[in-house]
């Protein structure tokens, strides 16, 4: 597993430009991937398995906070956080 915040990053961004059914190059680091329509809630879920199974951490409850998935960059972050 790496600590590597860019290799994290990058196989975060990958993910999610796979995983949606939308222009690659709409979706930015910034973008609000819930807000603006690319993830929903069962999208939400698989994407918390593989955040798990990627990187080795486990999402509680209290994690489940909009602000630590609404884009490439917090997501990215909030795996950077849980692996510290």
């Amino acid at each position: 597993m790496t600590h590597d915040p860019i290799i994290i990053k990058e196989k975060v961004k990958n993910y999610v430009l796979q995983a949606v059914y939308a222009e690659k190059e709409k979706i930015k680091d910034n973008s609000l991937i819930f807000k603006e329509g690319y993830f929903d809630s069962m999208g939400f879920m698989v994407l918390i398995s593989y955040l798990e199974e990627e990187f080795g951490i486990k999402t509680n409850d209290a994690d489940l906070l909009e602000e630590n998935f609404e884009s490439i960059n917090a997501i990215s972050e909030f795996v950077i956080r849980k692996i510290q």
